[in-house]
């Protein structure tokens, strides 16, 4: 029997639509991707915690914007990859690397998962999954560096995860990303269903992530290239290439992503 986690993960509304996470147990905290600083020391004072570490997933300023304050006050390390353009990191992570919090008992397995931004990492550990701007609530992040092909491989190696992986992204974007789903393929009554769900959480004014890999899977186009409603949708709309050699993945991923980029 697993013994359950000692320490909780709570989502801090920031910006428009971003979440910071805060990772805690009674005594210390870690935040992830704080774009800004005033919502964390909210909550580390009203909780009465002390910051260890911040974790960057990219260096998009929604998600580096409140660093700097947060290090005026908590002098702690910043991990993430380093990059000219994210002058905050002070431990650099790369591919296979692992990070230790020590004071909340969580290693983290570091993949390099580029195709939003060059410098983008996912932070892993059993059942948890950081994966900043990549894989969304029923979506994924726009190609901004790298190529399509990076980003749907990124995609490609989150979406191997066991299906319990609970997917804390960065955005709160799901139900716009769920109008796109059914576009795509309206048959789906797991689609169906989350746009349901998603409703009820919204007008409670909860977040709709975390999701889970398995949820990703069933509902999230970008994971489900392979599926012939998709492809069939596609066609229909004269998106992608119709040869007796047939689609490939990438290309319906590509077509998925041009056509995600006007809906």
């Amino acid at each position: 029997m697993i013994a359950a986690p000692a320490f909780e993960i709570t989502a801090v509304p920031a910006l428009q639509d971003n979440y910071i996470w805060i990772i805690h147990n009674d005594r210390h905290a870690a935040v992830v991707d704080p774009g800004e600083a005033e919502p964390v020391l909210a909550f580390l004072n009203a909780h009465r915690l002390q910051l260890e570490a911040i974790l960057c997933t990219h260096r998009h300023p929604d998600h580096t914007g409140g660093i700097a304050a947060l290090r005026e006050v908590y002098n702690v390390p910043v991990y993430g990859r380093r990059h000219p353009g994210n002058p905050h990191i002070t431990h650099d992570l790369r591919e296979g690397g692992q990070l230790k919090l020590k004071p909340l008992g969580i290693v983290f397995d570091i993949i390099e998962t580029p195709g939003h931004l060059n410098d983008h990492l996912a932070y892993i550990a059993p059942g948890i999954l950081f994966c900043g701007d990549v894989l969304f609530g029923a979506g994924c992040g726009r190609n901004f560096e790298g190529t399509l092909a990076q980003l749907h491989h990124s995609l490609q190696r989150l979406a191997q995860l066991p299906g319990d992986t609970r997917v804390y992204c960065a955005h709160e974007y799901t139900a716009a990303n769920l109008r796109f789903a059914l576009a795509c393929e309206p048959g789906n009554p797991d689609v169906q269903h989350r746009i349901a769900a998603t409703q009820k959480l919204r007008a409670a004014n909860q977040p709709t992530v975390p999701s889970t890999i398995a949820l990703e899977k069933a509902t999230n186009p970008f994971l489900r290239c392979t599926h012939p409603e998709i492809i069939s949708t596609l066609q229909q709309r004269g998106l992608t290439d119709t040869s007796e050699l047939g689609v490939s993945e990438l290309g319906v991923f590509t077509a998925l992503r041009a056509w995600r980029n006007q809906f």
